[in-house]
């Protein structure tokens, strides 16, 4: 048994196997094969430099302990929502299946706005106050992220569908008062907002998906260019623990990474939001749900999406399609389309000269075009 050591602090065991007498056999002590090698330069990228890095391995076992981290996150800074949603109140609401927080704000039409991943609630916050001038405004967490509870996985990750996170918003907006409302919703949130467009249709009355294509389309075009820019869509779905432990390894470079290939409008992204993604994101709760909820969107809810397309279940209110021109599911896939194949009515939108993330890169646009959508008669 060999043990290599990584930064005095992470040990990586690894059992050696001797290796029957051959011609080779000296050339083997001196020179590693190719899977060997592969073997080390994983230990190495996951551990740190190794500092023996020449004995020839056939089987190993590699063992490296993630930052100690929080199950779930830290109580938010008192005046965090105040800052960001001045005015808003917060509400906690019981579903059927999780503890939804909701910030909310407004007395026109209600209007429901859904986040994405890596993120929470606080990526409207350059956008859901201007909105509360005009409409009533809710800001929830999907389960699993922000301040919302985590529950059990469930057979198949189920509990993590977006069928279940749509159920959570129903009975969210039940809670206050309204059957129908409608939904401005971003990547995982635009996501539940079609699952929710098509298990609820007298219920959504008009929906805005922001930068993403249909997820079935998606997963059946994917291409290499898009699993290179998107790797995570493939990295989180692996079996617990892989992706999990490795992001516990460092979660705040991680989800630093993933913002930052995301986001090209420099300095968009507000040290106080990126704060708060930090605080919800860098805990084994949060990562976790968040694996399940990539899990569930490369399993059951493809399946629920085909059972939709062989019925011809298609959503019947009007629909936005909004995408950054810089950055990824826009360039790949011809949006309009994609989106005018799931729908009953003519599908609008267009792009905005941003990355990912509309709602932070150009909040004014995007502002005015949830304005005029959902204001419209």
């Amino acid at each position: 048994m060999s043990t290599i050591t990584v930064n005095d602090s992470t040990t990586a065991a690894i059992t050696t196997c001797t290796p029957l007498p051959t011609r080779e056999s000296a050339h083997s002590a001196r020179t590693m094969n190719r899977r060997d090698m592969l073997r080390l330069s994983l230990a190495a990228a996951l551990m740190g430099t190794v500092t023996n890095p020449n004995e020839a391995q056939a089987t190993q076992t590699v063992t490296a302990k993630p930052v100690s981290l929080p199950e779930l996150p830290p109580k938010p800074p008192k005046d965090i929502a105040a800052k960001l949603f001045p005015g808003f109140v917060q509400t906690e609401v019981r579903t059927s299946g999780a503890i939804i927080p909701v910030l909310h704000k407004g007395d026109g039409p209600p209007v429901l706005l859904l986040h994405g991943y890596p993120e929470t609630h606080v990526t409207w916050h350059k956008i859901a106050p201007r909105l509360a001038e005009r409409f009533s405004v809710y800001v929830p967490d999907l389960r699993g992220y922000g301040d919302s509870s985590r529950p059990t996985d469930g057979d198949r990750h189920v509990n993590y569908s977006f069928r279940a996170m749509a159920l959570d918003q129903i009975e969210t907006m039940r809670h206050f008062g309204h059957e129908q409302f409608f939904v401005g919703s971003h990547d995982r949130g635009a996501r539940v907002a079609h699952r929710l467009s098509l298990d609820f249709p007298k219920n959504v009355t008009k929906v805005c998906l922001m930068d993403i294509a249909p997820t079935l389309t998606m997963y059946r075009q994917t291409n290499q260019e898009f699993a290179t820019k998107y790797m995570w869509w493939f990295f989180l779905i692996q079996t617990a623990p892989l992706p999990e432990h490795l992001i516990g390894l460092d979660p705040q470079y991680y989800l630093e990474y993933n913002l930052g290939v995301l986001n090209k409008t420099s300095g968009a992204l507000t040290p106080e939001a990126v704060s708060e993604y930090r605080r919800c994101f860098c805990c084994t709760s949060t990562i976790h749900a968040t694996c399940e909820d990539f899990r569930a969107s490369a399993g059951i809810n493809l399946e629920m999406d085909e059972a939709d397309e062989r019925a011809g279940n298609k959503i019947v209110a009007p629909v936005l399609a909004l995408w950054g021109a810089k950055g990824t599911v826009g360039p790949l896939w011809d949006i309009l389309a994609t989106w005018q194949e799931k729908a009953r009515l003519k599908v609008t939108g267009h792009s905005l000269d941003c990355g990912h993330f509309l709602q932070e890169e150009r909040p004014e646009e995007t502002l005015v075009e949830l304005q005029n959508f959902f204001g419209a008669a």
